[in-house]
């Protein structure tokens, strides 16, 4: 029976991603979100988490989110913002794969797409050992996703696709680079998680603005021995504080290597507005504290 009900649950996602083109927004995200979340969204009443980030996709859409979005243009914005010290150094930018020369690049590189979030993106870490026209590949098909249409995340819709690389930042204390995730709610920094970029088994745990771990669970469950308090912690509070001022809701993303805080990206629409939240109670309270009341 569980088996069952999995498979029609895929068939009816499959079904919405594939008409997704044909509808409108609003539409579509009523579909997806009953799929997704298994009751109706309330678009008069949204309370949930991801009740209130799907309706902002809708209702929400001022010109410098596309900036923010665009991982070449975000950087100018942030830098305004937090300084030019907290921002990884581009090493090029492109609109072709084709126009990319390798032998210009360090030994060790990201190069990624900045309209979307992660197809054709590569780390290198060591480029005797890359495959060029392996990676050229994955970025031509990253420059022709539409990734506005895969969730209807505005921010995305009408960014020009750029190819950018970057320096490659690493930790020298560990294998993993921690990626710190801060949720701002109404201009403040309310709680943060633990990312890594790559880990085969992967926890994440919740943090207040006092690094008190939180009873929250969203994609992955949390870890046994919670991660040490970041040496930056407070100085990467202080930045979020800075990024999100005016927003009814964003997500801040940090590096921080030695106390040496990097500025990752700015996320509108954590896990697309359709990542569960564990216990619901506090699906429910992430959604109090997002205010749809004031002036957007």
């Amino acid at each position: 029976m569980i088996y069952l009900q999995k498979k029609l649950h895929r068939w009816a996602d499959v079904t919405v991603r594939f008409i997704g083109p044909l509808l409108p927004d609003k539409l579509f995200l009523s579909l997806l979100f009953r799929v997704r979340m298994g009751f109706w969204m309330d678009w008069n009443n949204p309370k949930t988490f991801n009740e209130k980030l799907n309706w902002l996709k809708i209702h929400n859409r001022k010109p410098q989110y596309t900036v923010m979005a665009d991982k070449v243009k975000a950087k100018e914005y942030v830098a305004s913002i937090i300084g030019e010290e907290h921002i990884i150094p581009t090493l090029g930018v492109w609109k072709r794969a084709e126009d990319i020369d390798f032998d210009k690049l360090p030994d060790k590189f990201v190069i990624k797409c900045n309209h979307n979030t992660g197809r054709g993106m590569y780390i290198c870490k060591d480029k005797s050992k890359m495959d060029t026209e392996t990676v050229r590949k994955k970025l031509k098909r990253g420059l022709r996703q539409h990734f506005y249409r895969h969730y209807r995340e505005w921010p995305y819709k009408n960014i020009p696709p750029r190819i950018i690389a970057e320096k490659l930042i690493e930790d020298p204390n560990s294998a993993e680079l921690k990626d710190y995730k801060f949720f701002c709610f109404d201009g403040k920094p309310f709680m943060m998680y633990v990312s890594r970029d790559i880990s085969e088994d992967a926890h994440t745990d919740f943090f207040d603005m006092d690094y008190n771990r939180l009873p929250i669970r969203m994609k992955d469950p949390n870890s046994d021995v919670p991660p040490e308090k970041p040496v930056g912690f407070e100085k990467m509070k202080e930045l979020a504080s800075k990024l999100c001022a005016d927003m009814p809701h964003i997500r801040v993303d940090f590096y921080d290597v030695n106390g040496h805080i990097y500025f990752g990206e700015l996320t509108f629409f954590h896990n697309s507005g359709f990542g569960k939240v564990y216990p619901e109670e506090w699906n429910q309270k992430l959604g109090s504290m997002i205010p749809l009341n004031k002036p957007l």
